[in-house]
């Protein structure tokens, strides 16, 4: 175990806001603070100032140290939005806003990089480019800001921006921010022959290293503004998602996160990158070396403020605990169109059968999330992920104690609760691990809540797996689950 005094900080730079936290071995928070962040959206536009990303760095930091000896601080690291960059000067400088992970502009750019990319993309498992990925964006500031492609400029990730003022230097971006700009995560480097057919310029382009590399010390005036002390070690992080990962403690191979909140996303650790053919499925490159495959859902608790706006969800959830599982099957999609565990852009939520009532209603909605969750991991299962490892849930919905016991009867298996698994603990876990392994920094870093194991009772659970056979030959029907997909999740559930 490190030297049980040692702190790490924590920096999750989201959409809302930016918060810091202070942890020290154990796990122990011993300070946090949260600074908010406002956005511009017009259309397919999201734009974010990105002074203000340091202003509020600065901010949460030095709020969250406010009570900790500054000998104590041991390392910082930062995480962001995945896909989120900009243009800055050769000063670091912005020239431009935060485009930023949903700014829908660059579809026609998607499609180019696809053209050009399509092999490499095949080779890295995820098939295709998004409109919201990073690459696509940049090309969409090459055809639009001439200093683009005039080498006035370079390109900087989210978090980029923010470790250069830590710094004082440009600093190398971490393989996770890269990935969806066409970083190639299999043989670490910016495919130059890509990039050179879509007339990106090299000098654009930042230096890559793996998350968890030192790219550098805090200088004197970032520690003035931030509170962290002069030479600090500055220590490349990852995605949003992949540092939830690591506050979760996810990290041995076969572990797997499910996050919960508007919407649901899965994220588990492989021994090898996973080559989706469905191209819904993308992996990130682990510290520790293995491979972070994952995938988002459109369902979620969203759906749940949709259907059942200002009702008191504890009551709903008392009065469907009594009843138990409802045989009314639900497809719960937060908007049209599906992600994960299948690319379905017309998709919309359905109900199979008629709810009793509210309560009913309710109940359907909670388990069609729970069958939609099984699903991706049986379909993970098919791409020859391993699955059968820890799993931990998290985010918003684990607040309600009877959706994650639905949740771990539907999935017939044990899940645990972290008892804080925010991104910025993930990045204080990462910032520990500079010269240790990170799952075992984890496992001593990470604290348990609760323990939830599926419920023995065959009445229910074979009530569970009807509607969840029902809900797979439904999609299936509907020409959006690929019949091979449901025959696979049809033959795990029997």
């Amino acid at each position: 175990m490190t030297d049980s005094r040692s702190v790490w900080v924590g920096v999750d730079l989201g959409t809302q806001s930016v918060r810091a936290l202070a942890v020290d071995a154990r796990g122990a928070v011993l300070g946090g603070a949260r600074e908010p962040l406002r956005s511009h959206r017009d259309g397919d536009r999201h734009e974010q100032d990105p002074e203000r990303w340091w202003t509020a760095v600065a901010d949460a930091c030095r709020r969250a140290l406010r009570d900790v000896p500054a000998a104590r601080v041991s390392g910082v690291a930062v995480d962001a939005t995945s896909g989120t960059l900009l243009l800055a000067d050769a000063h670091g400088t912005p020239l431009t806003p935060g485009l930023m992970y949903d700014d829908g502009r660059a579809d026609a750019q998607a499609a180019r990089a696809d053209e050009v990319g399509a092999r490499v993309w095949a080779e890295l498992g995820y098939q295709r480019m998004r409109a919201t990925w990073g690459l696509p964006r940049l090309l969409w500031l090459l055809d639009h800001d001439h200093r683009a492609r005039s080498g006035a400029a370079v390109v900087l990730h989210q978090p980029d921006l923010v470790t250069w003022r830590l710094t004082g230097h440009r600093t190398a971006t971490d393989a996770s921010h890269a990935l969806k700009t066409g970083y190639h995560l299999v043989e670490e480097r910016w495919p130059e022959e890509v990039m050179a057919g879509l007339g990106v310029p090299a000098s654009l382009l930042p230096e890559v290293v793996r998350p968890g590399a030192v790219l550098g010390e805090v200088c004197a005036a970032a520690s003035a503004r931030t509170g962290l002390p002069r030479g600090v070690p500055v220590v490349a992080g990852m995605t949003d998602g992949c540092a939830a990962q690591l506050g979760a403690g996810a990290l041995a191979p076969g572990a797997w996160n499910s996050v919960l909140g508007t919407t649901l996303v899965l994220k588990g650790v492989s021994p090898h990158p996973l080559r989706d053919p469905g191209g819904v499925v993308y992996s990130h490159r682990s510290p520790t070396g293995d491979w972070l495959p994952g995938g988002a859902s459109s369902t979620g608790a969203g759906a749940l403020t949709h259907a059942l706006p200002g009702r008191d969800l504890d009551a709903l959830s008392a009065r469907a605990a009594e009843r138990g599982a409802t045989s009314t099957v639900a497809y719960p999609l937060v908007s049209r169109g599906e992600r994960f565990p299948f690319h379905a852009p017309g998709a919309e939520g359905f109900l199979l059968g008629a709810p009793a009532d509210e309560t009913d209603h309710y109940a359907a909605l909670l388990q069609g999330v729970g069958y939609v969750e099984r699903l991706c991991y049986d379909y993970l299962d098919l791409l020859g992920a391993p699955t059968d490892g820890p799993l931990s849930l998290t985010g918003g919905a684990v607040r309600s104690r009877y959706w994650c016991q639905l949740r771990a009867d539907i999935l017939g298996r044990p899940a645990v609760v972290p008892a804080n698994a925010e991104p910025a603990l993930g990045m204080a876990v990462l910032a520990a691990s500079r010269e240790r392994d990170p799952r075992r920094v984890a496992a001593e870093m990470v604290r348990v809540r609760a323990t939830i194991d599926p419920r023995d009772d065959r009445r229910e659970t074979d009530r569970l797996r009807e509607g969840y056979l029902r809900l797979v030959d439904e999609l299936r029907g509907r020409g959006w689950l690929d019949p091979g997909v449901a025959a696979h999740a049809a033959a795990r559930a029997r």
